[in-house]
């Protein structure tokens, strides 16, 4: 693989993923490029909290867990609802996040759209974990396809920095 996003895209197709959810964002732009030529279908929403909703949709139709894209702080924020509601119902879905370059979190720097999306999802009693190497790609998906399918699903989050 020559990139996380390739490596991401390719670990979702490994895990049945056929469809995934979001808006291509300046966080993202990576995990879009591993998109090309996958053969997973992208389904632009107008909205992040519309995309991770569609990705609960999609999870309660096909059986399998939805998938959405979301940009850092506002996008994690918006998604949060529907992450909430599908914790409630039990609906397994995973939210990927870009966020901004590792040097910067937690330091406060007014980035764009600078939030704690991990503190956010902690919060709402939601599964988190950083990708911080291309390596860690892999188990990453392990441990997430786990936690989504076994005991009680429901949504789990990985973010990835924009400079791995």
């Amino acid at each position: 693989m020559s990139s996380v996003g390739e490596a991401l895209i390719a670990g979702l197709k490994a895990r049945g993923v056929d469809v995934v959810f979001g808006i291509p964002g300046v966080h993202t732009i990576e995990l879009y490029r591993g998109l090309a030529g996958s053969g997973i279908r992208h389904v632009t929403a107008r909205h992040e909290q519309g995309a991770a909703f569609m990705a609960d949709g999609y999870a309660r139709v096909s059986g399998k867990p939805g998938v959405a894209l979301v940009i850092t702080g506002p996008g994690v924020t918006n998604a949060l609802t529907a992450m909430a509601q599908a914790r409630a119902d039990s609906i397994p879905i995973l939210v990927i996040s870009g966020v901004n370059r590792r040097g910067s979190l937690g330091r406060g720097l007014g980035l764009l759209h600078e939030l704690p999306d991990q503190g956010a999802m902690v919060a709402a009693l939601c599964p988190t974990e950083r990708i911080d190497d291309p390596a860690e790609v892999e188990p990453a998906l392990t441990r997430a396809f786990a936690r989504l399918g076994s005991g009680r699903p429901g949504p789990v989050h990985l973010e990835v920095p924009t400079d791995v």
